[in-house]
């Protein structure tokens, strides 16, 4: 049976290792992830102190999948 997800508060987020892309440009224009107790982290380099969002690994591989895939090239245009 998988644990339930967690909210960002049941968490402690010091030890974090985040990982931010190298297409960001430098100027904080971008997400940062992390992995914590098994799930994956989702946050805003610009606002690191707002919580991260919260992502089974399953939700994150489907998406990483589907951007892998080009589902999600639409967001390249904005």
């Amino acid at each position: 049976m998988s644990k339930s997800k967690p909210t960002p508060a049941e968490l402690d987020l010091s030890d974090v290792e985040w990982v931010v892309s190298s297409f960001s440009g430098g100027g904080g224009d971008c997400v940062r992830v992390g992995l914590k107790d098994g799930f994956v982290l989702v946050g805003d380099t610009k606002n690191p102190a707002r919580p991260p969002h919260i992502y089974t690994p399953s939700e994150a591989q489907a998406w990483l999948q589907g951007a892998k895939a080009g589902e999600f090239d639409f967001l390249l245009d904005l």
